[in-house]
């Protein structure tokens, strides 16, 4: 996600406005955490649910999530992060965001 600033930088002639200096910042990730409840289909449900991804995705990250503990499963503004983590927490899933490194 990037972001215009304007940027003033001086001269020996006059001060010169740059308006297209671009500032990004860093995506948020929406991280979902294994738990011993919630069978994997029901997460393969919730999934393709929320994000709307295939089948295939969704199978990949729930065994993601089942084998490694945890699973990266979006990225991107923090409003929407905030947004999907809450809509999984309804469904019943652990989840969390956090800024990516």
């Amino acid at each position: 996600m990037a972001s215009t600033k304007p940027l003033r930088t001086t001269s020996p002639e006059s001060d010169v406005l740059v308006k297209d200096a671009v500032e990004t910042q860093k995506p948020w990730n929406v991280i979902v955490w294994n738990d011993p409840v919630t069978p994997m289909t029901v997460v393969v449900v919730i999934f393709k649910r929320i994000f709307g991804y295939s089948n295939n995705k969704c199978t990949q990250l729930m065994l993601a999530v089942h084998h490694e503990g945890r699973a990266l499963v979006w990225s991107g503004a923090r409003d929407r992060a905030e947004s999907y983590c809450v809509k999984l927490q309804v469904a019943g899933l652990q989840s969390t965001i956090e800024q990516d490194n």
